[in-house]
């Protein structure tokens, strides 16, 4: 599957207003989710593990992208680490549906603090930082997919 079929299933989807659409074709799943749209009745427990994300220090102009970091560029001084995904999975801000994101953009952060987490095979992957620290910025949105190496937060180290 390349890039012009996943454009397609997603003008499928806004052409008939669905709010879901699942695909299972050759290992690959693909599933897309309307936000808005009901929230599933109930997610199965998964037993929960703990992964430390490799995260990677890059200077602030290097990292720019998003308006948090826009402000950083006239300081070349800060360092970011980038926390980057560890696995392929779907990324969640919050340990349950319904509940408060483990953290937040401005949120300061201590080393070990779990992050996020990662759905990876149906088993729940507890993404830690190894810095400590202020979110500056997250990358991927909640119910996502992200692959191996993906940016998901950057942490101005301390």
């Amino acid at each position: 599957m390349d890039f012009e079929d996943i454009e397609r299933i997603l003008h499928l989807v806004r052409e008939h207003d669905l709010t879901e659409f699942e695909l299972e074709r050759e290992g690959l799943k693909l599933r897309v989710r309307k936000s808005g749209g009901a929230p599933p009745l109930a997610l199965p427990q998964a037993p929960v593990a703990t992964i430390q994300a490799p995260p990677s220090l890059v200077s602030a102009p290097a990292a720019l992208g998003s308006p948090a970091e826009s402000e950083l560029a006239g300081d070349a001084e800060v360092e970011l680490a980038v926390v980057k995904s560890p696995i392929v999975g779907t990324f969640y801000r919050s340990s349950e549906p319904g509940t408060p994101a483990l953290v937040e953009v401005g949120q300061r952060v201590k080393k070990d603090q779990v992050l996020c987490i990662i759905e990876a095979m149906k088993l729940m992957n507890e993404i830690t930082s190894e810095y400590e620290g202020e979110v500056v910025s997250a990358y991927v949105d909640n119910g996502k997919p992200v692959q191996y190496g993906e940016r998901l937060f950057a942490i101005r180290t301390i």
